[in-house]
């Protein structure tokens, strides 16, 4: 009784079990669907460049260049499509993708991949073959690019065409045969090339194919543990974890000499890491069984010891190298910059008159940025009195300068947003950074820096700390700036406009924004609401692109012109041009059912948002088998208003054969702001599956077709992680755990990663045994087919030996588990045969043991 009333009882539904296949019939279904994938798998452009094609008397005014996939296949290469100059506004105009290196079939030769270009593909999440990134000189119109083992160049002829050809080897015999890594132009003089030939950095010259190796701390042993250094190169904590996958710069101006040369500049980082400990990997397959070595930092030991080096290279008069010389800093790196663990990012001024580089200390709690006059290097010198000398003919006025520092008690997210204004005064710097530390959300600031010179006493750390002259918050409120993948910042210096993309209008989406950074006023909003989009601005601020998706439209590309009065961002508009890629276009797609978002108060006072794929053929009356997907950790968000039909298409699979699908952010997932992502700080695994349930019992509390006696819970590498966690801490929510890939020992897993969210595990001992899944195996529960463990052999990133320690602990405990191994695959799953057959085994797995008939009779 209520109030008095009796309530009538709900009568009890009956529980749905799916449709029993066997392997080859989940085989042929999953083939099936693959075709319909294959229709929205449409790959979006990206990477673009707006050229200039300076010809007043033809109907186009510029180019965009951009990579694509080629065709159906897999392959990456360039294209590039003709801007008009003038549109018919009556009809939309579908820009036509012209193949920049079709026209030389016969050159490109992507072969097989290094082991280095592999392993870098793996670190930048590279699914695709072909052309991964392209450099571009403006002023020349040079294109650098790698493709397999060679390295190419195109000049863009504007409206005379263009030449492409491969930088082969000079010819005469050189030491550095065709395994030629991250090639950038010298911007200073289009001619020369810089690349990475085992972890040293070589230049080449375009037109007279001169080459010659700049650095030489790598020997090329078979061993190793007896060949620690590499020059150019950022090693694997900073790719991983700090998105930093380059290691040298070239200054972006040449020095001129007495007799009609020039000298160029590369500041390049140098890493010794003897102190590191070396991984062994050993193939299991028999045919190519062999020992893969490598340096891997686990959290609590060494990381590689860094410094800056520079090579100056003097060219003479006829365009050859007269003489290079090896620059080292005038003191080591750790005395001048005192307690910093990570080179997070660096490059020169506009002028080429200073270094900068953005520093962390080791818990990646304190940041600066750091200006280095090229003045505090001298030439490397092994002899010691000749090296004083050097030392004693620098002045002591010439000191790095720290035009930055915050600190937080939480973490520092490192991002790609630092903009340097030309100089106009000497003892002044400008510049945009993006800060989360002062609100607790990352947004824009303009600060002025005043660069006076302090003398130093080269016996003890000087204090480098510059005055800020003045800082303005560009952005505020309770939302972020957008500055990691791909993610920056637009600067219009002549009407003082900064162009951004953030979460103004929503956490869900996604949007390009411009605002006066002179004089901060409206925020205005550019892109349109409904989609989240991912934008790239031109150099010139005129036109941007903008590639757009939600939850039921794929994503389209399109091309806007930026208009409006000069006096400032409230007034700039976008007016629409031309569509360069049009999914949409292709009508509604074939047998795919969009997600629901769903958002829910959780008891912890945040909101929480989330999303369910319902049954395609949901019968009332009937409860049905649920799946938890999962990722949960940090610098990732998956409920968004995006287009989820490509990258998890394995999702509307599931919910096509009887199961809802659900996906929540627990705290800890980003573009939250940092409150909200530091709360598992030290105590990751401990808060995120309490969200999960939460998420789940509010759910099945909105619809009765829940069935939470049968919930699954799938998900790879961190989702891996949590999915364990999940099956441990609440088996009697959880009645099956798929997880790929986990990390199961956190003193096993990586410096930079580990320490940034879980301190020094000297000084969180509890949280490391309680976010450790392998240290309470006994937890686990007793009854067979209820956890399956997928992992990669070759996993080069959460290593096999955590999947492989965690069994030991089970079979130690006494406790039943299910395991597929990968013996081909890395990290990241990419041979086309492994991905089918782990999502048929996902699919058969939770068939067998959740959602079908005889999964029931199992659980009895």
């Amino acid at each position: 009784f209520c109030c008095g009333v009796q309530r009538e009882e709900q009568p009890k539904l009956e529980p749905f079990y799916v449709e029993r296949h066997s392997w080859s019939q989940l085989r042929k279904l999953l083939t099936d669907t693959r075709k319909y994938h294959g229709y929205m798998m449409a790959k979006a452009p990206h990477d673009f460049t707006f050229v200039k094609k300076n010809d007043p008397e033809g109907p186009h005014s510029d180019r965009i260049y951009y990579l694509a996939m080629s065709g159906e296949n897999r392959e990456n290469t360039l294209f590039y499509s003709e801007i008009p100059k003038t549109i018919n506004k009556a009809a939309a105009l579908l820009l036509s993708w012209k193949p920049l290196l079709d026209l030389f079939p016969a050159i490109l030769d992507y072969g097989m991949y290094s082991r280095e270009e592999e392993l870098l593909r793996e670190r930048k999440r590279i699914g695709t073959i072909g052309i991964a990134s392209y450099d571009y000189h403006r002023e020349s119109g040079t294109f650098l690019f790698q493709a397999g083992s060679g390295i190419y160049h195109v000049k863009d002829g504007g409206p005379h065409g263009f030449t492409v050809s491969l930088l082969n080897p000079p010819p005469v015999s050189t030491s550095c045969p065709n395994i030629r890594m991250d090639p950038k132009l010298c911007p200073a003089d289009p001619n020369w090339i810089a690349f990475i030939h085992s972890n040293d950095i070589w230049i080449s010259n375009i037109e007279t194919r001169e080459e010659r190796r700049l650095t030489f701390v790598h020997h090329e042993l078979a061993n190793v543990e007896d060949d620690p250094k590499s020059a150019g190169v950022a090693t694997f904590v900073l790719q991983e974890e700090f998105d930093r996958y380059t290691g040298y710069w070239w200054s972006p101006k040449a020095q001129p000499t007495l007799n009609g040369g020039k000298v160029l500049r590369i500041l390049y980082e140098e890493n010794d890491e003897s102190e590191v400990e070396i991984i062994h990997v050993t193939s299991p397959m028999l045919e190519t069984r062999r020992t893969d070595s490598f340096r891997y930092p686990k959290t609590g030991t060494a990381n590689p010891k860094v410094t800056f080096k520079i090579s100056e290279v003097t060219i003479n008069a006829e365009g050859r190298i007269a003489d290079v010389v090896d620059k080292e800093l005038v003191q080591p790196f750790e005395i001048l910059f005192e307690g910093v663990e990570y080179i997070a990012r660096a490059g020169w001024t506009p002028e080429g008159k200073y270094i900068w580089s953005i520093l962390l200390d080791r818990s990646q709690t304190r940041l600066q940025i750091v200006l280095i006059p090229p003045a505090l290097f001298i030439p490397t010198e092994d002899d010691a009195m000749e090296r004083q000398k050097l030392i004693d003919a620098v002045p002591d006025s010439v000191t790095p300068f720290i035009i930055y520092e915050e600190t937080t008690d939480i973490w520092i997210n490192i991002h790609d947003i630092f903009y340097v204004f030309p100089q106009t005064h000497e003892d002044e710097i400008e510049f945009i950074f993006a800060s989360e530390c002062k609100t607790g959300f990352r947004h824009l600031y303009k600060v002025t820096s005043v660069l006076k010179e302090k003398s130093l006493c080269w016996l003890f750390a000087g204090d480098f700390k510059c005055l800020i002259k003045e800082e303005i918050a560009i952005t505020s409120g309770e939302w972020e700036v957008l500055g990691r993948h791909g993610s920056n910042i637009y600067v219009d210096e002549a009407k003082k406009l900064v162009y951004f993309q953030g979460t103004k209008d929503s956490p869900l989406e996604h949007h390009l924004y411009v605002v006066n950074y002179e004089n901060p006023g409206e925020v205005k909003r550019l892109t349109e609401r409904g989609y989240s989009h991912a934008c790239c601005v031109s150099q010139d601020c005129d036109m941007f692109i903008s590639k757009y998706s939600n939850q039921k439209n794929p994503h389209c590309v399109s091309l806007y012109r930026l208009t409006g009065p000069e006096d400032g961002a409230a007034h700039r508009t976008k007016e629409f041009w031309a569509t360069i890629l049009d999914s949409a276009g292709n009508g509604p797609l074939p047998d795919y059912i969009p997600p629901e978002v769903f958002s829910f108060e959780s008891s912890t006072g945040f909101t929480l948002y989330g999303m369910m794929y319902k049954p395609h053929n949901l019968q009332p009356g009937k409860k049905y088998p649920t799946v938890l997907f999962i990722y949960g950790g940090p610098q990732v968000q998956l409920v968004n208003n995006r287009f989820k039909g490509i990258k998890y298409f394995r999702l509307n699979t599931l919910a096509s054969l009887g199961y809802v699908v659900v996906v929540i952010d627990n705290r800890g997932s980003c573009h939250r702001g940092l409150k909200f992502e530091g709360t598992f700080k030290y105590k990751m695994g401990q808060i995120e599956i309490d969200d999960q349930v939460e998420g789940l019992q509010y759910l099945a509390s909105q619809h009765d077709f829940i069935d939470l006696d049968r919930v699954g819970i799938h998900g790879w590498s961190y989702g891996g992680y949590l999915s364990l966690m999940a099956l441990m801490q609440r088996s009697d929510i959880f009645r099956v755990a798929i997880a790929g890939a986990p990390v199961t020992l956190w003193i096993f897993y990586d410096t930079g990663y580990t320490e940034r969210y879980m301190g020094h595990p000297d000084h969180n001992e509890q949280g490391y045994y309680l976010g450790s899944v392998a240290m309470q195996a006994e937890k686990f529960p007793s009854e067979p087919n209820r956890l399956l463990l997928l992992h990669g052999f070759l996993d080069e990133n959460v290593h096999f030996a955590h999947t492989s320690i965690l069994l030991s602990f089970l079979v130690r405990a006494g406790k039943p588990y299910d395991l597929q191994i990968y013996p081909q695959e890395r990290h990241s799953i990419r041979v086309p045969e492994s991905g089918e057959h782990y999502e048929l085994h996902l699919l058969y797995y939770l068939q067998e043991n959740l959602g079908s008939h005889i999964a029931a009779l199992k659980a009895m």
